[in-house]
């Protein structure tokens, strides 16, 4: 264990990583809002979000400064400062695809609306298992590639689904073109919490085979 002779420090990962994990619950809960035309739900999923981003990077900035004032785990701590940058970009990412969303307001047709519920729940399976693979890192290294190969089963999927329903919105035929980037611009926003989660999988990979040698 990484932590093993710093408790609260550990501590304070585990809150960081639990912001993380409940704010894709909140994304993908976000998304099927929109798509449902629950506005309320979709306005205090967005401001739960909000807070939770803002709540991670507040616990970020904590570790980062006793990682460093405390010199705590001088061999890891590199490591570690990159996995929370990361990953911090991947919350990021979560409230602003649903800020998005809140102020460009895009008409999504019910053909569609099945699509993007679907691929805004694998892009949050992919932040899940990346949350569940840094857990792992700090305590377990040795099951890291049990979460590993599912970031990137759902980062697959996810791009599949992206591509899928791409096509279908550059298919219609009752769409301006106009209509269709902006449908595209949403794909690919909702599709890049994944790419993201599968950078940070990236980095735990190298980091893992690190601590093994």
């Amino acid at each position: 264990m990484i932590f093993k002779k710093t408790k609260s420090l550990e501590s304070k990962m585990d809150a960081f990583l639990d912001k993380i994990s409940e704010a894709g619950i909140v994304y993908r809960r976000g998304i099927k809002n929109y798509m449902k035309n629950a506005t309320e739900d979709f306005d205090r999923h967005l401001e739960q979000v909000t807070v939770l981003e803002h709540e991670a990077d507040e616990l970020r900035k904590n570790i980062e400064t006793r990682l460093y004032t405390q010199t705590l785990v001088p061999e890891s701590r590199g490591d570690i400062l990159a996995l929370m940058e990361t990953s911090d970009d991947v919350i990021g990412r979560a409230k602003d695809t649903l800020v998005e969303l809140s102020i460009e307001k895009p008409e999504v047709p019910d053909e569609f609306k099945s699509g993007f519920i679907e691929l805004a729940r694998s892009t949050s399976r992919a932040l899940e298992e990346m949350v569940l693979a840094m857990r792992a890192f700090m305590r377990d290294p040795i099951n890291v590639r049990n979460y590993l190969h599912k970031v990137y089963h759902w980062e697959k999927e996810s791009d599949r689904l992206a591509e899928a329903l791409k096509r279908s919105i550059f298919a219609s035929e009752d769409l301006l073109l106009s209509h269709k980037i902006h449908l595209r611009y949403f794909t690919l926003h909702v599709d890049t919490l994944a790419d993201l989660a599968e950078d940070v999988a990236d980095r735990l990979a190298i980091y893992t085979i690190k601590r093994s040698i």
